[in-house]
């Protein structure tokens, strides 16, 4: 044999190892490359379903503060149309006729004068309650209508005046008022 017959068959057995080599590193880098592609579309869909979830979350946070201020604003508005309805019956009760205001008067006294000594009552009525009343006018006080009646020593005061009657029952009531004007 000759010498290049033996560098022929060490190079073709060079050659053949190193293609051998290449394709194995070629299916070692095509495992490795799938191997990636795997992590990353695993990695991807996960990326991808917190992000998910973190929109969800941002959307219900979003969706539950809008409906609190939907409510609150909501709230709001029917304080304000409570309050004009209180407002609106002050001023009926303000405009009341001095017969009407007679007439409620005498109720009030003969329901409630035995609790009492002394009176009081607005400026206006003063000359009524005295004419409606056996007890001791003792003066004016500032209120819309009605009277107060007093003990003999002072400690028990009954409100019974137009603007202590309104506040009563709206307080007592509101829930039902509300509930009518609004469902």
């Amino acid at each position: 044999m000759g010498l290049e017959t033996v560098v022929k068959d060490i190079m073709d057995a060079a050659q053949s190892e190193v293609s051998k080599l290449d394709s194995e590193a070629d299916a070692e880098v095509s495992l490795i490359l799938d191997e990636a592609k795997q992590n990353a579309k695993r990695i991807m869909g996960e990326r991808l379903a917190k992000a998910e979830d973190d929109i969800k979350k941002v959307r219900q946070q979003e969706i539950s503060s809008a409906n609190l201020e939907v409510k609150r604003t909501l709230l709001n508005a029917r304080k304000e149309i409570l309050d004009k309805v209180y407002v609106q019956a002050v001023e009926t009760i303000s405009t009341f006729s001095p017969e009407k205001n007679e007439e409620l008067l005498k109720s009030l006294i003969e329901s409630y004068e035995s609790s009492g000594n002394r009176i009081y009552s607005d400026a206006g009525s003063e000359e009524i309650v005295k004419k409606l009343s056996s007890l001791e006018y003792t003066g004016n006080i500032d209120c819309l209508g009605g009277v107060v009646i007093e003990n003999e020593d002072g400690t028990i005061k009954l409100d019974y005046t137009y603007d202590g009657i309104l506040k009563s029952v709206n307080e007592r009531l509101l829930k039902q008022t509300s509930d009518i004007l609004f469902g």
